[in-house]
């Protein structure tokens, strides 16, 4: 796997190097985001690590301009914590969102999980299984512990789209958007008392989840793992 790292601190530089390869990965990096751009698609890598303090532009330009024509998994790296820094970066199409300073076993796992989604496509599994909650996606129904549940359209809805993103960090506005349509993007307190009302249907405990986990004013994410 090629990972292309895009950071102007050359120390960050050597030290994503030394252990990205140090776990069997080719590593190449550049110092702005025009070489990030260039080598995004002469180099064709597996996964990007971007930072977003760039000296000639800032990443979230980075990563719409390597959206016209990749969709290579892109992981943020960056010192800012603004949840809109997050957001802008999100829905520009980065595929995660790590904050400096980091370790670097977190990192590799978000790696591990953004290049098991890139990977090829499977065929659709008819029956999703977490535990005792299971998902049938061709007949759209939902079940825990044999037991039906009454799940509403929108939930439904709601519920596909998490679970056709294991792991991946889905913002208020791609939701909204995939679940309620274009015309959605700011109405946060709509969603927060549907994902209030399909937690409590799935049995998840917000305040200890195995299912879906509030990223605090940037989105959720489904953590349940299949069985």
């Amino acid at each position: 796997m090629k990972v292309l790292v895009v950071d102007d601190e050359p120390q960050i530089r050597r030290a994503l190097r030394t252990s990205l390869e140090a776990h069997g990965y080719e590593v190449a990096t550049v110092g702005t985001g025009e070489e990030g751009v260039v080598a995004s698609a002469d180099q064709q890598p597996d996964l990007v690590l971007l930072d977003l303090g760039l000296p000639d532009m800032d990443g979230t330009e980075v990563i719409r301009r390597v959206r016209g024509f990749s969709d290579v998994p892109v992981i943020i790296l960056s010192v800012r914590e603004a949840q809109s820094d997050k957001v802008a970066a999100l829905d520009a199409g980065a595929d995660d969102y790590v904050t400096k300073p980091f370790a670097m076993e977190e990192l590799l796992a978000r790696a591990r999980a953004a290049l098991r989604r890139a990977g090829p496509d499977e065929p659709p599994q008819p029956t999703l299984r977490y535990g005792g909650l299971e998902i049938d996606l061709a007949r759209r129904l939902v079940t825990l512990d044999g037991e039906q549940l009454h799940v509403t359209p929108t939930e439904y809805a709601l519920l596909e789209a998490l679970v056709s993103n294991p792991g991946k960090l889905l913002t208020h506005q791609w939701l909204l958007r995939r679940v309620w349509g274009q015309g959605y993007g700011t109405e946060t307190t709509y969603l927060r008392t549907y994902i209030r009302a399909l937690r409590k249907k799935l049995g998840d405990d917000a305040s200890s989840p195995a299912l879906i986990v509030t990223e605090p004013g940037v989105g959720y994410r489904w953590v349940g793992e299949s069985a």
